[in-house]
């Protein structure tokens, strides 16, 4: 397929773009050759970017009918001390992991919600298989930061594709979270981010605002606090939208293409604590696998899974001795592997002016095996694996021969660089580790070399063959983070060989993670399908849907988007059989 040329359109004004509701104001071995590189051309938009008001009003909305007096006088209050502390806090500066105008500037800024748009302009020709929901979870602030602002801490907005015989519609829909909703009524925003707020002194005070605030019911905290904005995941006739730190919500795909909350799910009444975002499905079992972790109390850590039909099993509760950063985990044909890593909650360095989130040097990373089917975590086997931090696990599998799990991630220096500022630059290593369950010994070796030129590829958000997972693989399809945070192509990596093919995206265009679609799942080759990636023109301010096939990495169609897609996290793609069959 050949590439198209377009004009250089200069970008409208950011402050069109930005999607920010109206806040109220409280004053290598080396390769013997050098890796393929394929890229895509600048194509065609003939769309234009709807233009959006650039004022921001700061009539504060009147305090809701229902509270009293008390509540009344209790609310104004709170929010003179919120106006001091916030005063308090624009006196110095903030770190970049903190810093609203890094952490959401450019094509990171929020949008505004999008309803469906129909008949959306297709270039190429979308392959067959490719029939149903692209859907890709972000965070999407709906009200512009009063402070300390973290990229994770935005509220969860899910875009989705929908594609039905060559007709593609967009739309794109914040998760109505129980978070989401009291703030809208309210006009600003109240519940405290975890990243870009919580940190030293200024935190334990917003903590302290925001329980004193559900002590005089202004805010209802008992239904959840998270935003949903991480990962994804299509699980017994239903979609559901996940962070770790609430139950997942449920998102209905409507027939016309369009999105709808329907609320937290907690699976008939069988899930009362929180799951990560990254839940894993055996493709050969249907079951569900989930971790839950808690960074107050013990136990720390929680695993349970989900029969395909949803029936929940009893917690196994692992024992650790200090809450852990658990993001992800992996599972194998018989086995799940729970990393404890040298990232950690310590609550306490709070109290000395300090990030709750810290890399703790003098704990041993390790990780631990335990049968699927477990009832206790009495025979897990833990295998130690120093200086290991991997923030996601793309696969693992079983190799009896040997008596050795392995697993393949992206190990990350330096670990805990996503959430404290630091000066070394982030890199995030594609790796093999192998855990031997009769030594208790681990190796681990990095799968990409060095190139000519002595760089390493950062490979951070991907997958393998989804219908693969848990099974040896031979193929990752990984997003090529360079130059961080942003993602300029992806790489299909041979995790045998160590041969990777480049697909860039072009100059100045960037996306997210790609995603594998399979064209037949009894297909005998393991790469046969194509990669959904949304990808984004810094130069004309447009975004699309591009399909790559994923055995020869060449450009298939591209889908213009009536609207900006922000750079995000992680999706998952609804076939049309699955949306026939939607609770």
């Amino acid at each position: 397929m050949g590439c198209w040329s377009n004009p250089r359109i200069s970008p409208p004004s950011p402050l069109l773009e930005i999607g920010f509701q109206p806040k109220t104001s409280i004053s290598m071995k080396k390769f013997s050759r050098q890796p393929r590189i394929h890229s895509a051309g600048n194509t065609p938009s003939i769309l234009t970017f709807p233009k959006q008001p650039t004022g921001i009003t700061r009539t504060p909305p009147p305090q809701p009918a229902e509270w009293n007096l008390l509540q009344r006088a209790a609310a104004k209050a709170l929010d003179m001390v919120e106006s001091a502390l916030v005063s308090r806090e624009t006196q110095h500066p903030l770190p970049k992991t903190a810093d609203p105008s890094v952490q959401i500037a450019g094509n990171f800024a929020p949008v505004r919600e999008q309803p469906a748009r129909h008949n959306l302009p297709v270039y190429g020709t979308i392959p067959d298989c490719i029939n149903g929901v692209y859907v890709r979870n972000g965070a999407n602030p709906q009200f512009e930061p009063t402070a300390g602002h973290h990229l994770f801490d935005g509220d969860g907005m899910v875009h989705a594709v929908s594609i039905s015989n060559n007709s593609v519609s967009y739309t794109c829909r914040f998760t109505q979270t129980q978070r989401l909703v009291q703030e809208q009524k309210l006009g600003r925003p109240v519940f405290p981010k975890a990243i870009g707020e919580l940190h030293g002194h200024s935190g334990i005070a917003r903590l302290a605002l925001f329980y004193a605030r559900g002590l005089f019911g202004l805010v209802d905290h008992s239904r959840g606090i998270g935003v949903a904005n991480a990962g994804l995941v299509y699980f017994n006739r239903r979609l559901l939208a996940m962070s770790e730190d609430d139950l997942p919500y449920e998102v209905h795909i409507t027939p016309s293409g369009d999105l709808q909350t329907r609320g937290r799910y907690d699976f008939n009444e069988q899930l009362r604590s929180t799951m990560i975002a990254h839940p894993k499905l055996d493709p050969v079992t249907g079951e569900l696998f989930a971790l839950s972790y808690d960074v107050v109390k013990q136990p720390y850590l929680k695993f349970f899974k989900f029969s395909k039909h949803g029936k929940k099993s009893p917690d196994v509760e692992i024992p650790l001795n200090v809450p852990t950063m658990m993001h992800d985990f992996a599972i194998t044909e018989n086995f799940v592997v729970v990393p404890d890593q040298q990232v950690i909650f310590k609550l306490q360095e709070m109290m000395k002016g300090g990030s709750p989130v810290i890399y703790d040097k003098n704990k041993k990373s390790r990780f631990g095996i335990l049968s699927k089917n477990a009832k206790n975590s009495n025979d897990m086997i833990w295998v130690e694996c120093p200086d290991t931090f991997c923030f996601h696990l793309w696969n693992a599998w079983e190799e009896p021969e040997s008596d050795e799990v392995v697993v393949i991630g992206s190990c990350m220096t330096p670990p805990d660089s996503i959430f404290n500022e630091c000066d070394e630059n982030l890199m995030s290593v594609l790796s093999e580790i192998r855990l031997n369950l009769r030594t208790g010994k681990s190796t681990r070796r990095p799968i990409l070399q060095a190139t000519d030129d002595n760089q390493v590829i950062n490979l951070e958000a991907g997958m393998v063959n989804r219908d693969r997972l848990g099974r040896k693989t031979r193929y990752a399809y990984l997003a090529i983070a360079e130059p961080w945070p942003k993602v300029s192509g992806f790489a299909k990596v041979d995790l045998a060989s160590g041969e990777v093919d480049k697909y860039l995206y072009g100059d100045e265009r960037y996306g997210g993670e790609p995603y594998f679609v399979p064209r037949d799942p009894s297909s005998e080759r393991e790469d046969d399908g194509y990669i959904l990636a949304f990808v984004h023109d810094e130069r004309t301010w447009r975004s699309e849907l591009q399909i790559i096939n994923a055995m020869d990495m060449k450009l298939e169609a591209s889908v213009k988007l009536p609207s900006r897609v922000p750079y995000g996290f992680h999706g998952t793609f609804v076939s049309s059989q699955e949306l026939a069959e939607q609770a």
